[in-house]
């Protein structure tokens, strides 16, 4: 062989299915081996909003009805859903953004519903009040802890571009829900002069057609949930930085914001710019570096470790970890939007849902 040394892939990565529609977002996997992934509504012309993958085809999930909202604030249907998850339970949550194009959401849109899976239809539908649920939100991802309360707690980051950030907390049992780190300054993306991504050798920004570039601007992002649910780890979208806060904190409605904020800590550098969270029961977290194509592991002693890296990996979205011993993520080439790339649409179908080995199972915080 001759010439430059190419880049060396680590770990193991098994393509699940690739995507010659719309760009996917979110995917999760049943306890059963059941896949479901998301297309939110960013521009591409979207059939369903929400998919099963079966046999190899995307399937409208739960049927074709929840996937055609009559308009943004449609609560009786997906309007644009950024994020899927199989709770501890083994029961679908979408995470519904009521934002099409990131417009601002009006009430009934921004919603949490539940599939039940055994029968595959809508059992709970929640939305959110206009204090908390606000016009500029952006509900991006969602974790879960069963234990608490009479039917368990829910945990939505928002990763608004153009208003407050924070932490969405749900009562699964009575829908009740409250903002907590509203505008805390761990949940807002970084100024430029502190973070400068790097995607595929250019400088990641928002590239209006017409304007200067200006830094990302989205906030709390990804989210995952410590083994034993005493924390909850979250970190902006345009950040190096992860962060975690104290779930009991979160989940008492009568604490201060003061008090709240007093168990945040700053986790340090991670490693990349991550869009995706996630814990395995062994205590591992697994974060995505979305400037390396890579997707990185914290072990139980703080150590960082490369799981996988691999020129495929082109932004490295969400991660979920499956009962089959495997963590899945899906690689949309976010960054090669028209937004990002001053009007021009860079981004070469077909996307892709992969898979690795991790010899691990999800985290399950159930009674």
């Amino acid at each position: 062989m001759t010439g430059p040394v190419p880049d060396e892939p680590v770990g193991e990565l098994e393509l699940v299915h690739t995507f010659t529609g719309p760009m996917p977002t979110g995917v999760t996997v049943s306890h059963t081996g059941r896949i479901f992934v998301n297309f939110p509504l960013w521009g591409d012309e979207v059939p369903a909003t929400v998919v099963e993958l079966r046999d190899g085809q995307e399937v409208p999930f739960p049927d074709q009805r929840w996937n055609s909202p009559s308009s943004d604030d449609d609560a009786k249907a997906f309007v644009s859903v950024q994020s899927v998850v199989v709770d501890p339970a083994d029961r679908l949550w979408v995470v519904d953004t009521g934002s099409p194009m990131v417009r601002p959401t009006k009430p009934g849109g921004p919603k949490l519903v539940r599939v039940d899976l055994d029968t595959d239809t809508v059992a709970q539908v929640i939305t959110f009040p206009t204090d908390v649920a606000l016009p500029t939100t952006y509900l991006n991802d969602v974790r879960f802890d069963l234990r608490r309360g009479d039917a368990g707690v829910a945990y939505i980051t928002d990763s608004a571009h153009s208003g407050p950030n924070g932490i969405i907390v749900v009562d699964l049992a009575t829908g009740a829900s409250w903002r907590r780190l509203h505008d805390h300054p761990s949940t807002k993306a970084e100024p430029l002069a502190a973070f400068r991504p790097v995607v595929e050798g250019r400088p990641f920004l928002e590239r209006p057609p017409q304007g200067s570039p200006k830094p990302p601007a989205t906030g709390s992002d990804g989210i995952a949930i410590s083994a034993d649910g005493s924390r909850l780890y979250y970190c902006p979208l345009a950040s190096r930085r992860w962060y975690s806060v104290a779930t009991d904190a979160l989940a008492d409605p009568s604490l201060s914001e003061e008090r709240v904020w007093a168990t945040v800590v700053d986790e340090g550098d991670k490693g990349g710019g991550s869009d995706g969270l996630e814990t395995d029961d062994a205590g591992r977290f697994y974060l995505t570096s979305y400037e390396h194509n890579a997707v990185l592991r914290r072990r139980p002693d703080g150590a960082f470790e490369t799981l996988v890296h691999d020129p495929r990996l082109l932004w490295p979205d969400t991660l979920s970890v499956a009962s089959d011993g495997h963590l899945y993520v899906t690689a949309n080439q976010l960054h090669r939007q028209p937004r990002h790339q001053g009007g021009q649409d860079l981004r070469r179908k077909p996307y892709a849902l992969f898979r690795t080995p991790i010899d691990a199972g999800p985290v399950l915080l159930r009674r």
